[in-house]
């Protein structure tokens, strides 16, 4: 599934094209996705202007001036590209906005995990699907003591708390693994224990990981496309994530003995960490 750094990129690819364009024509290709499309979205869309495209979490939010906001979730494998005028669509193109520039915006998402809704502009933040949720990690509302606090008393693994989206959103599978390596903290900790310097360690490591990610465009396992359909590089730069048995960066050990890099799972996800580092 896209992470914050991939639908940060995909919202970054989308912004200058569709800030400020009127959509002239919606092809709606089916009912719905992992739920119903909204009932008249086709009437509701047409002739309404964008204003921007942002990220909230891991949703790609379009402002617009009819007082609502189009939001859009990639799921498992879902892709937004900008295609030219005289676009024809293939399968599994669910969603097609015509602007007045001559793009066309194309939602494609093969396993239909993904989702598409209509928000309330100047309520989106007590949505549904934003009211329980942590802070931006690129915020200034993310800090060594809000985490701190968010954990305290947690018994759960540090690990699977910070993918929790009411402590912090966005902190994916592929990412908190390789945070949790930069902090020098075991993904098996007791969250509640991760207070004070490792808390401020922590934090920053998700910065700076998920800022990384961003300027090299996300990382592309599987489906994961960037809005102009070129992969994302990331993945060529985790320390961690999916290296079992290989040494880790600037280790001395005896990779032969030690067995390097370890793979668990946790919460059904694959976690991947140093046992001698991470502590």
């Amino acid at each position: 599934m896209p992470e914050l750094p991939e639908v940060e990129t995909v919202c970054r690819g989308l912004d200058p094209v569709m800030r400020g364009r009127t959509i002239v024509a919606v092809d709606v290709r089916r009912a719905g996705l992992r739920d119903p499309f909204p009932k008249g979205l086709a009437k509701t869309l047409m002739g309404a202007k964008i204003a921007h495209v942002m990220r909230r979490a891991k949703y790609i939010l379009m402002p617009m001036d009819i007082d609502q906001t189009l939001v859009l979730h990639l799921g498992m494998s879902g892709r937004i590209l900008v295609q030219e005028e005289g676009y024809r669509p293939v399968k599994h193109d669910h969603l097609i906005l015509h602007l007045d520039n001559g793009r066309a915006i194309v939602f494609n998402d093969p396993r239909r995990s993904g989702t598409v809704f209509l928000a309330k502009t100047d309520s989106l933040e007590t949505h549904k699907a934003f009211r329980a949720m942590g802070p931006e990690p690129l915020s200034n509302e993310f800090s060594g003591p809000v985490l701190a606090s968010a954990l305290k008393g947690r018994k759960t693994e540090i690990k699977t708390a910070i993918m929790d989206q009411r402590i912090v959103v966005g902190v994916g599978n592929i990412y908190a693994s390789e945070a949790l390596f930069m902090a020098g903290i075991s993904p098996k900790r007791v969250s509640g224990t991760v207070q004070g310097e490792k808390a401020e360690a922590l934090v920053q490591a998700i910065r700076q990981i998920l800022r990384r990610a961003i300027k090299a465009g996300g990382s592309s396992l599987r489906d994961y496309r960037k809005a102009d359909g070129k992969l994302g590089l990331f993945q060529h730069g985790f320390t961690v994530y999916g290296h079992t048995g290989k040494a880790c960066p600037g280790c001395t050990c005896d990779v032969g003995k030690t067995g390097g890099i370890k793979r668990i799972v946790q919460g059904g996800r694959s976690t991947f960490y140093c046992p001698r580092k991470q502590k």
